[in-house]
């Protein structure tokens, strides 16, 4: 029967042994529910990573950035490369543990040594919850991991990566940023919290993320509305005040612009994935 262990956020270590090998194949998975507001510290994996929101949003924190992970994306982690989860909803995981040893054999390995998040689309989810299913044989589970893989590098999709800025004085100013979702205060603001000018924060933003303050920050308050959307019980309307727009118009260009889609477009491949 392959690995398939339901547990909650609280009963799952900092860090994980390493799974059993499921009938020779290098990979094993695991099933987990998390409640809003829990989460997993920063810690590491000696497998690489799939995870994957069935259910909920969730975000995951790496060294570079945040990953915002709504039901419609999953994030792929190397294997030893440090993140914590947050659970910004009632979420249903599932992980998908990859051995180095097999990842190494896999045609698309060097494609697959860093992180990134995936668009999941039909057949990568079918793929993925095909995985759970305890009366598949060796041969088709092995055979869906290998496609799964080649999937994850034909999927990749990097509009809800939040990149953070490495100079303690840009990252200070981001993290303010965050917290300040409706544009209450203005870039001269967290500078001066920051200590450092507005010039020098406009020049450091583009070299360590490669986005303008302005294009990173406009990011940010579209990442609030996923997680607020993906969360439900709010309004597109409300979302929009919240995130500081003068109109549901003005936000539905912004949200089109970063995502690819409209709001209501997004809320829909939520329930989508409620109702499975």
């Amino acid at each position: 029967m392959i690995y398939v262990t339901p547990m909650t956020i609280a009963e799952t270590p900092d860090t994980k042994p390493a799974p059993p090998r499921v009938w020779g194949v290098g990979a094993s998975v695991l099933a987990r529910s998390h409640q809003r507001g829990s989460g997993l510290a920063l810690h590491r994996h000696d497998e690489a990573q799939l995870l994957f929101a069935s259910h909920g949003v969730m975000q995951v924190t790496t060294p570079s950035g945040r990953w915002l992970v709504p039901p419609a994306r999953a994030v792929w982690l190397p294997p030893r490369f440090e993140h914590a989860v947050d659970a910004l909803s009632d979420i249903e995981m599932r992980t998908l543990y990859v051995e180095p040893e097999w990842l190494a054999m896999h045609p698309e390995a060097a494609r697959l040594n860093r992180e990134f998040v995936v668009a999941v689309r039909p057949l990568l989810r079918h793929l993925i919850l095909a995985l759970f299913d305890p009366s598949a044989d060796l041969q088709r589970t092995n055979l869906l991991v290998q496609l799964a893989l080649y999937e994850l590098v034909e999927a990749e999709d990097a509009t809800t990566f939040m990149p953070m800025p490495i100079d303690k004085r840009a990252r200070r100013v981001a993290e303010l940023a965050l917290a300040d979702p409706g544009g209450a205060c203005e870039l001269g603001d967290f500078a001066r919290e920051a200590g450092a000018s507005p010039r020098t924060i406009t020049r450091l933003f583009p070299a360590e993320t490669q986005l303008t303050f302005k294009e990173w920050r406009q990011r940010a308050r579209i990442m609030v509305a996923v997680e607020a959307l993906g969360g439900g019980g709010v309004t597109i309307k409300q979302i929009a005040a919240r995130t500081g727009f003068a109109s549901p118009a003005a936000f539905g260009h912004a949200f089109r612009q970063v995502m690819g889609m409209t709001p209501g477009e997004f809320l829909g491949r939520v329930i989508k994935a409620w109702e499975r």
